[in-house]
């Protein structure tokens, strides 16, 4: 332990908080934050720095408002949390309000980021209900406003560190998605990056991709950057319709639609 104290700038510890049933149905999630606050503060109180909290920000409250668990985690539990522990480095994971954006601009540099999907940069709750119940766009947490996803194309395509890439990528099977109780998750794997490079081509703000997808999250970690490389080519192709598999189907985001970025493994 001793070794452990006159190196705390080398300890790295990572830990995840979900509340429950807030992430794809779980029933393991940390029924308290502040519950688990006093399990864990002596350690946090003196190794706040240390530690690398990642949230999927939603309470689970049933009388909240399922558009609105987002801004009210970010009142009742994140903020009371950053201003217990400033140097604690919290990302929140794939955001979805402006509510969550300006929290992220206001904290101190460096300490709270955000990962953000391509479906949150792309789709409204609208997407939710055109031509009947898509549940192929059902995700948590569900899609917003249209407000909502400017104010989050606004904040990527901006240049700023505070914000990088995080699929959130879920292969359900179509079986579990097309059923009564479908399942959330939206599948982005294949296309992930060639939304991303549409969305900042729109934004007039290519230049500033690369950030985003490949720079940012490891700076925050303090992480070395990646020296592979992937090209995307301005080539169009065309979205799988399904993408089949031993146990059944799986439904890609966009499926059978055309794109006009291509990605390339070197």
């Amino acid at each position: 332990m001793d070794h452990v104290l006159n190196n705390i700038d080398q300890l790295k510890i990572y830990f995840a908080l979900y509340d429950i049933c807030a992430l794809l149905g779980t029933k393991d999630g940390c029924l308290s934050i502040n519950l688990m606050l006093v399990k864990l503060n002596a350690a946090l109180l003196t190794f706040s720095s240390a530690f690398k909290n990642y949230v999927h920000g939603e309470v689970t409250d049933p009388s909240v408002d399922v558009f609105n668990r987002e801004k009210v985690f970010i009142n009742t539990v994140l903020q009371p949390l950053i201003q217990r522990l400033p140097k604690l480095k919290v990302v929140m994971e794939h955001i979805t309000t402006m509510d969550a954006v300006r929290f992220v601009e206001s904290c101190e540099g460096g300490f709270v980021a955000a990962t953000v999907t391509p479906q949150h940069l792309l789709l409204n709750r609208n997407a939710l209900f055109q031509g009947g119940l898509q549940p192929h766009n059902y995700c948590l947490p569900v899609l917003k406003r249209e407000i909502h996803r400017q104010a989050i194309v606004s904040a990527v395509t901006s240049g700023s560190k505070r914000f990088f890439l995080g699929t959130d990528s879920a292969p359900h099977e179509r079986r579990r998605k097309e059923c009564p109780c479908g399942c959330a998750g939206i599948y982005n794997a294949p296309v992930a990056l060639a939304l991303y490079a549409k969305v900042f081509e729109e934004a007039g703000a290519l230049d500033k991709l690369e950030a985003f997808t490949s720079l940012n999250g490891p700076d925050f970690h303090g992480l070395p950057r990646n020296t592979s490389k992937i090209k995307l080519s301005k080539t169009s192709w065309k979205v799988p319709e399904s993408f089949s598999f031993s146990f059944g189907d799986i439904i890609p985001m966009f499926a059978g639609e055309t794109l006009e970025w291509q990605a390339s493994f070197s």
